[in-house]
């Protein structure tokens, strides 16, 4: 009788999924301004603005730039927030706010590489507050988001780790040497051109709802370009593996306000240049 070898620790592949627009319908920052402001984290005024963003969000998208804007707007405005403050406000309100904008492409996607044996992780520039709860609530195995420095119990408005960009590609390095993933063989999926270097650390990066920068450099390098487009509640479905082979197939949570008062400046300014 033999016994079917095991894979080695160093075999083990990993599908890294950026978070918004690619496994949510929109920003997961920007949609928790309602929550924030009903419990006094922000005004009536940063509410409209953060509405404003999350527009400006799903047309066009952020650049390099525009996400520095908005992480400098994010360090002043959380500083001083509680953080069991919002990690109660998450908690509390997580599955009426994010639920509904989960991809039923992307819970099709991720339950595909599960049943293939691969680890999910879900690589974020939104807080790790927001990030965790909805990494869990999907099925991911890991997550990974932007570290705020905190100091009794509150936020300094320093950034610890900001997840994004070159930061993306470094997280995911470290994962793979904690837990053995072999890059080459692993999947990363993302919409934005920012996050190319999180897509060039792995084997097998596809492109998914991708903006115009993204689009043309999958065009230009051969990557597969997926649209996802039916953003339906978990509670009404539980994914089931296809079959199909997964080849093809703001920055913390301070963001909400902040990254709506960078977008409005910045789109204000233009308009009157």
């Amino acid at each position: 009788m033999t016994s079917t070898p095991k894979l080695s620790y160093m075999s083990r592949i990993a599908a890294f999924f950026d978070l918004d627009k690619t496994v949510i319908a929109k920003s997961s920052t920007l949609a928790f301004s309602r929550p924030f402001f009903q419990e006094g984290l922000i005004n009536r005024r940063a509410v409209l603005k953060s509405a404003y963003a999350q527009l400006v969000f799903m047309l066009a998208g952020a650049d390099a730039d525009q996400m520095d804007r908005m992480r400098a707007h994010i360090t002043a405005l959380a500083a001083g927030w509680d953080v069991e403050q919002i990690r109660s406000i998450v908690n509390e309100t997580l599955h009426d706010i994010v639920d509904p904008l989960v991809y039923k492409e992307a819970t099709q996607l991720i339950a595909d590489h599960k049943a293939e044996g691969h680890d999910v992780v879900i690589v974020s520039a939104s807080g790790e507050e927001l990030v965790a709860p909805i990494a869990q609530m999907i099925g991911a195995d890991y997550s990974v988001g932007t570290k705020m420095v905190v100091h009794d119990g509150r936020y300094t408005g320093d950034v610890d780790f900001y997840c994004a960009a070159d930061n993306k590609a470094v997280a995911i390095k470290q994962l793979a040497a904690e837990h053995g993933y072999d890059l080459a063989k692993s999947y990363a999926y993302s919409d934005s051109v920012t996050d190319l270097p999180m897509l060039e650390v792995v084997g097998h990066p596809t492109v998914i709802n991708p903006d115009r920068g993204l689009r043309r450099t999958a065009v230009q390098k051969g990557w597969p370009v997926l649209q996802f487009s039916d953003p339906v509640s978990l509670r009404s479905r539980i994914p089931t593996p296809s079959g199909k082979t997964v080849a093809v197939t703001a920055i913390s949570l301070g963001a909400v306000a902040a990254a709506g008062a960078a977008w409005y400046g910045l789109r204000r300014k233009r308009n009157r240049d």
